[in-house]
């Protein structure tokens, strides 16, 4: 009775979500149903990507997840590179990457805590996801230190040179987490019962999940700029905090609903790898994409104050994951932290 009236419920707020934006209704009602039907959507998404992850393993579930999850973004930050609206791609870039390790994984820590009284993952995982966010620390502060110094010339073409570099690290990371050291890095297998559905059928489902939370997002994307303008939100705010909310849905039910599951290696995989993937993978592919289609290619120069968060949360993301396990109090002390930045970007 329960799964029925979740689907039930997908499919009502999905095709509502879609009537009263195709039906240019009242923008604040877009806003609010839309949100409703992403909630739906996500949920749907986490139980595809479980269902898989069955099959596939965790940590490749977890991989798909954050791939799957990041489609939205991309598309939306795609749409905006081509409109030459840098500063707010810039801005939700960061708030997707510090969503996902301080909010993301902040709520599934404590969740699966408040169940489980200590939860374990690999700790070398660990130990290599740490190098890897320093490493997309260091690509971010690097070219903004040096690039006062530069000419606009200068600067793309270090952007560009940089973009190829951690696209060339993060394909590699793949290749060895995956393929040449895939055992080192597994976690034990935990049994949980059968799968909800066939391989095929889950395969299918997150297909479905993902397009159904790239209309959802796209929608609800679309009420942004009205509704930050009726209620005095600033661009900053908006792009790291309220876009990039959105458009981590799909990553908070699924991590959370594994760490419930006491599969914290597949919570850590959706949360820190998919901010691995938007660090190294997603925000340069969209420097190299901008040079294509405008010409004029986005530049990795980010503001101080998206630095200094992106450096913050990597820094005690980096604390409390690196002994490879973890308990609720630490779950809070990330939400604690993701809190002060919101405060602090609400009044910037």
């Amino acid at each position: 009775m329960k799964g029925k009236l979740f689907y039930i419920g997908l499919l009502v707020s999905f095709i509502a979500a879609g009537i009263v934006h195709y039906t240019h209704q009242n923008t604040t009602l877009q806003f609010v149903i839309a949100c409703i039907a992403i909630v739906f959507v996500a949920g749907f998404l986490g139980k595809a990507t479980e269902s898989v992850a069955h099959y596939a393993g965790d940590r490749m579930g977890g991989f798909l997840n954050a791939t799957f999850g990041n489609a939205a973004e991309l598309i939306i930050a795609f749409f905006l590179v081509k409109d030459g609206l840098f500063e707010v791609v810039k801005a939700s870039l960061t708030g997707a990457i510090i969503g996902n390790l301080l909010l993301v994984l902040g709520l599934s820590i404590f969740a699966g805590g408040l169940k489980f009284k200590e939860q374990s993952f690999n700790v070398k995982l660990a130990s290599h996801n740490s190098s890897l966010m320093i490493l997309g620390v260091v690509a971010l502060f690097i070219p903004a230190l040096f690039s006062r110094g530069l000419t606009t010339d200068e600067t793309s073409s270090m952007s560009m040179i940089v973009a190829i570099i951690l696209i060339v690290a993060y394909l590699l990371w793949l290749l060895f987490s995956m393929v040449t050291h895939k055992s080192v890095l597994s976690d034990e297998a935990i049994e949980h019962g059968e799968a909800p559905w066939s391989k095929g059928t889950s395969i299918l489902f997150l297909i479905v999940a993902t397009a159904m939370v790239a209309f959802t997002s796209e929608w609800l994307v679309g009420t942004i700029e009205e509704v930050k303008d009726k209620f005095g939100l600033s661009d900053l705010f908006v792009g790291a905090f309220l876009i990039a909310i959105i458009g981590n849905a799909a990553e908070h039910s699924a991590a959370v609903m594994m760490a419930m599951k006491n599969k914290m290696g597949a919570a850590v995989e959706i949360a820190v790898g998919s901010s691995l993937q938007i660090a190294l993978f997603v925000a340069p592919v969209l420097i190299l994409l901008s040079f294509f289609i405008s010409g004029t290619p986005m530049n990795i120069v980010f503001t101080t104050y998206e630095i200094a968060a992106i450096g913050v949360a990597v820094f005690i993301t980096k604390s409390i994951t690196q002994d490879g396990s973890t308990n609720w109090y630490e779950g809070l002390l990330l939400l604690f932290v993701y809190i002060i930045l919101g405060v602090v970007f609400f009044l910037v």
